[in-house]
């Protein structure tokens, strides 16, 4: 396996904040994937020695700074994310595809609704069913995109 460089793990997470920050909208803001974290939880099974629970803090203070949410929100999501990404790491990567993809989901659920329940203890509305819909496209993405071609097992 090739020697994983920082760099090319910073630019990928930039790459996926630019892609988050394209000016959704409409329905498109419900279905739009959550590409940094997608691109975190990559990074924490292929090189987690690199990409831990801190980055993943410090990419959702970036979310939450750029969004214009409450502060430290997505912080904490990603990191609760994260640490549910660690800690089973080790028996994710002898996963088939299918598998990954379902605990990738249901990461994505645990990080829809932390920021559920916080956005309900700030005193916002209730955001409603729609709001689970980005659990579904990211997880479609991480399947037919990242795993198809990213993947080590893809290249063989």
């Amino acid at each position: 396996m090739p020697v994983i460089k920082r760099r090319m793990i910073y630019a990928s997470l930039l790459a996926a904040l630019v892609l988050q920050l394209f000016p959704w909208s409409g329905w498109g803001l419900y279905l739009r994937p959550d590409f940094v974290l997608l691109a975190l939880l990559f990074w924490m099974l292929r090189a987690p020695q690199h990409c831990n629970i801190g980055l993943a803090w410090i990419a959702g203070l970036a979310i939450d700074l750029s969004s214009g949410s409450l502060f430290g929100q997505n912080a904490l999501a990603y990191a609760i994310t994260a640490f549910l990404a660690v800690v089973y790491q080790r028996r994710l990567i002898l996963f088939t595809d299918l598998q990954q993809t379902s605990y990738v989901f249901l990461l994505l659920l645990v990080n829809q609704l932390a920021l559920f329940v916080l956005k309900l203890f700030s005193g916002a509305e209730n955001p409603g069913y729609y709001f689970f819909l980005s659990c579904l496209s990211s997880v479609l993405f991480w399947h037919f995109v990242i795993i198809r071609f990213f993947s080590p097992r893809a290249r063989h």
